[in-house]
């Protein structure tokens, strides 16, 4: 890999995806340096392609600033969970290269699922996973799925579901209705902590969650100059960074 954004096929270099480049104002992310894996760039999600009819719907990939993974699990861990965490399954919706997986893994979950609709994102996540366990990181099993979110069928028991805004309104509406179909009967198994939450207004209008928190999670100093550092570079200055991010979690009740 060159830059880790090209590929050798038949001695013909092939480039994967627009925004993971230098030239497209990559950057490595710290994470990545510290840790050897490659969870780097911002996809804008019209690069985001896939074949699925939900390509239209999907908003960007960039990774979760670790300080508010951190902050966010915390707070939730703190909000009267109906279980021990070790009960838990973690899937991070939209998991992209698997950052918050990966760092998911380092909790004690009953295991830990990346469900991502680009196969390129899945492909990256999936070797990103082996190289966390091959260093001895992962304290649960870890496993990447490429599918469609609404498609996904999730685990039986209790379940926390990481949503870093992966995508518009429509899949979101369509995603709560399966999740209401898969867990009905199931009153308190399924938490949602969602991340950015631009389309906070259709869990609002959902019958059957409740909402547990609403706020700001703040980066940390060193995750803020990054982020801005990151986003800063980017060509198109299409997105921006702050200093925080709009954060909620959801309870579903039935």
């Amino acid at each position: 890999m060159k830059d880790g954004t090209e590929a050798r096929v038949g001695g013909v270099s092939r480039r994967l995806l627009p925004g993971l480049a230098v030239g497209d104002g990559y950057l490595r992310h710290p994470f990545d340096l510290e840790f050897g894996v490659r969870t780097s760039g911002l996809v804008a999600g019209r690069h985001l392609k896939s074949g699925h009819r939900h390509d239209r719907h999907n908003t960007a990939y960039y990774g979760i600033a670790p300080s508010v993974f951190k902050s966010l699990m915390a707070r939730w861990r703190g909000s009267r969970n109906v279980a021990p965490i070790d009960e838990y399954a973690f899937v991070d919706v939209g998991a992209g290269m698997g950052r918050a997986v990966l760092l998911a893994s380092e909790m004690p979950f009953r295991e830990v699922v990346g469900v991502e609709l680009n196969p390129t994102l899945a492909r990256i996540a999936r070797r990103n996973a082996s190289a966390w366990r091959a260093a001895g990181r992962a304290r649960a099993p870890v496993r990447v799925v490429c599918r469609d979110a609404v498609e996904f069928r999730f685990p039986q028991g209790f379940c926390a579901a990481l949503l870093f805004n992966p995508f518009g309104a429509p899949v979101l509406r369509r995603l709560l209705k399966a999740l209401k179909n898969g867990f009905a009967g199931r009153t308190g198994q399924l938490d949602l902590l969602y991340v950015n939450n631009e389309q906070e207004r259709v869990l609002e209008a959902q019958a059957g969650f409740v909402r547990l928190f609403k706020g700001e999670v703040r980066r940390s100093r060193a995750d803020a100059i990054t982020d801005h550092k990151i986003l800063s570079n980017q060509p198109e200055g299409e997105y921006a960074s702050s200093n925080a991010e709009d954060c909620s979690i959801w309870r579903f009740v039935g």
